[in-house]
């Protein structure tokens, strides 16, 4: 049916492969690409011979020539963006160039500053839509799924929707006293930053970790919890109607916590780039380096995620709410794609966020949030590719 161009080849991107290769119908032609073209061809090894045909490329995803360069050669319907969020708004300006839909799962955010943002890639919005191609911004799980989940709980179950809580919820054990689920790098970024959530139309700054609260977990029981600012709800903001309060929290053990503290204290967590032995080093970098691959945890993890949303609001003018979440085994998506679940569940919307691009069914000029299409087609898909969403209209709230 069509063909995708890959660029990135970590623990999402072998997800995503997978997924595609399942979904021939529509990835007749996928090309995988990446600064290290000897890992694209050992998952070319892995996946070929199958009914989608795969090719490999290497690209730097930070230099703009090589990028169109490449998407002139191979012409596909579709790029999905899955290097690093600095590379973002590189990739968008080849698909410009050479008129490409772009599908992302991660907002873009400066190397030198913590901080990320919608802005740059909203900056976008009048150039895609003069060229008359689609960029769909954050089609993961958070964001992604629980963008599709607002959506949904918006079309079919509230007039206005007044409250919405995202609770990212990881059981998954993988017996290292400390190691990241996805890259170190965002990962230790992203929980180091100061929290924020929206409420009254404005931003409330949080310290880190500073605000935790209890929560029993569907299939996965009581877990700490911590407030968190997470992508969506810059764009769940804008584009739910009603909304007056948006929190989002994710678990974390308490081993994690106390190593990560830890790193903090003597600047290992720092981006500030220091010198040693001559030469400049980024700390967060180097700790990188000595980190467990997030990509090695599949076979050592055993548990489940639970990733969902809490809505509150109205309709037909009486007070209602409504959970949906989606709960994943870690050991089951390892039997079936060799990744655990924290890769599958960005994995799998990516390649849905995809394959509606690349079918038109999801098909607009301009930079949306993936709010700002239908989400039925999306919710379907769930379910049919691997993660079946359940949904409780009696939830305890998080107070």
């Amino acid at each position: 049916m069509g063909k995708a161009l890959i660029i990135g080849c970590g623990g999402v991107a072998s997800v995503v492969i997978h997924k595609c290769c399942q979904n021939s119908e529509v990835f007749s032609e996928i090309m995988i690409a990446s600064r290290t073209k000897s890992k694209c061809d050992a998952l070319k090894e892995k996946l070929g011979g199958g009914k989608t045909k795969i090719q490999t490329a290497k690209v730097d995803a930070d230099n703009i020539e090589e990028l169109i360069t490449l998407i002139n050669g191979f012409k596909p319907n579709v790029v999905l963006n899955l290097a690093l969020p600095y590379q973002d708004l590189t990739i968008m300006e080849a698909c410009l160039a050479t008129k490409t839909n772009y599908v992302d799962t991660a907002n873009y955010e400066p190397k030198d500053t913590a901080k990320f943002e919608y802005k740059w890639q909203w900056a976008y919005r009048e150039r895609f839509e003069k060229a008359g191609i689609t960029a769909l911004l954050g089609s993961g799980f958070d964001p992604g799924v629980t963008g599709v989940f607002s959506a949904y709980a918006q079309k079919h179950h509230f007039n206005e929707i007044n409250y919405i809580d995202i609770l990212d919820a990881n059981a998954g054990d993988h017996g290292y006293p400390f190691a990241t689920n996805f890259n170190p790098e965002i990962n230790i970024r992203e929980v180091t930053a100061k929290g924020s959530y929206w409420e009254d139309g404005r931003w409330v700054e949080t310290e880190p970790m500073e605000i935790k609260r209890v929560y029993n977990f569907p299939q996965i029981g009581e877990k700490d919890m911590y407030l968190l600012h997470h992508e969506e709800l810059e764009s769940l903001a804008l584009n739910i109607k009603g909304i007056k309060r948006i929190r989002f929290f994710m678990t974390f053990g308490q081993s994690y916590l106390t190593h990560l503290k830890c790193l903090q204290n003597v600047g290992m967590t720092s981006i500030e780039p220091i010198e040693f032995e001559g030469k400049k080093i980024v700390p967060l970098q180097f700790l990188k380096a000595v980190l467990p691959d997030p990509a090695s945890l599949g076979p050592r993890t055993k548990g489940k995620t639970n990733i969902g949303c809490i809505f509150r609001g109205k309709k037909d003018g009486r007070d209602k709410t409504y959970y949906l979440y989606n709960v994943c085994d870690h050991q089951e998506c390892y039997r079936e794609v060799g990744s655990q679940a924290i890769s599958y569940t960005t994995g799998v919307p990516a390649m849905i966020g995809a394959s509606l691009v690349m079918q038109r069914i999801w098909k607009k000029p301009g930079v949306f949030n993936i709010e700002e299409f239908d989400p039925d087609p999306f919710m379907d898909a769930l379910n049919k590719w691997g993660l079946p969403w359940q949904e409780s209209f009696n939830p305890v709230l998080v107070d």
